[in-house]
């Protein structure tokens, strides 16, 4: 199932995408897609519905972020040995964990506010999983059982921020619209092989970033399972992976986002997000 949530801004409703890629509008149904509603029981209900007895929801509407109440927003970093190299940063022994301010997350077409005094703006195609039961020392082998799904995620990043300016990662990773999530959340049944999916992204018109989740370092259930010895994970929280090379960063010389810039992404299956960078001094 595809899962994804519309309307204005703190106004969005739960819906779903029907086997004619139409949005079919879930109110109703259950309140909104967040922790309760990824439950298996939640699931299985909603997977039962004859979707086209459900209302239509008009195309050109707005798409929020895929995930609503989210607790906690973690990322891995480094976690492809490709972009840890254009980094020029160590592979790690074990995953880089930092965390996202979850007032950072945005709807997958919002715009990305450049933030004042930001110097280097970035982007990075990330997938992202969604956790669907509490978890608490959790074993690799039963890892998966715990994950609702997946979606895709622009791991925004202002690298001043994150690398100049002290020693935590955060600074630079929790600034306003520096975590788009969506279009959809996909449900893990549909996709076969979480390891094995296309992901890119480009600029405006020039593509940056071009790899597959199998050239990951850590991969879904391994994160999960390591993440749930240091901290309980609960239903709706979201977890982002990592990022395969092709960073502005990483760029000879470095490239990063400036205001209307147009940022496009998208893994396999899990949809497409497009953002327009806008300047902070232009809204205030």
């Amino acid at each position: 199932m595809k899962l994804l949530r519309y309307g204005p801004e703190g106004q969005e409703k739960p819906g779903i995408i029907d086997g004619d890629g139409k949005i079919r509008c879930l109110s109703g149904i259950i309140n909104d897609v967040n922790g309760a509603a990824l439950s298996v029981e939640s699931l299985e209900k909603i997977k039962r519905l004859d979707l086209t007895s459900l209302p239509i929801v008009d195309e050109s509407v707005r798409i929020g972020a895929c995930v609503a109440n989210v607790g906690k927003f973690i990322c891995i970093g480094l976690n492809y040995a490709d972009h840890a190299a254009e980094s020029g940063m160590a592979i790690p022994k074990e995953p880089e964990v930092f965390s996202k301010a979850t007032s950072a997350i945005s709807g997958p077409n919002d715009n990305i506010i450049k933030p004042k005094n930001s110097e280097k703006l970035d982007w990075e195609v990330e997938l992202a999983i969604v956790i669907g039961k509490h978890a608490s020392y959790v074993d690799v082998e039963n890892a998966n059982d715990y994950i609702a799904g997946y979606c895709v995620c622009n791991d925004v990043s202002e690298r001043n921020f994150q690398l100049e300016r002290g020693c935590q990662w955060d600074k630079g990773k929790g600034c306003d619209t520096f975590g788009p999530l969506g279009p959809w959340l996909v449900t893990k049944d549909e996709i076969a092989d979480p390891l094995n999916l296309d992901m890119w992204l480009k600029v405006n018109d020039t593509q940056f970033q071009n790899g597959n989740t199998k050239t990951m370092v850590f991969d879904p259930a391994f994160i999960v399972s390591y993440l749930s010895q240091f901290m309980s994970l609960q239903p709706g929280d979201v977890i982002s992976t990592g990022t395969p090379p092709g960073v502005g960063l990483g760029q000879t010389p470095p490239i990063y986002l400036n205001d209307g810039d147009v940022v496009t992404l998208g893994i396999e299956g899990l949809g497409v997000q497009q953002q327009r960078v806008v300047d902070y001094k232009k809204l205030h």
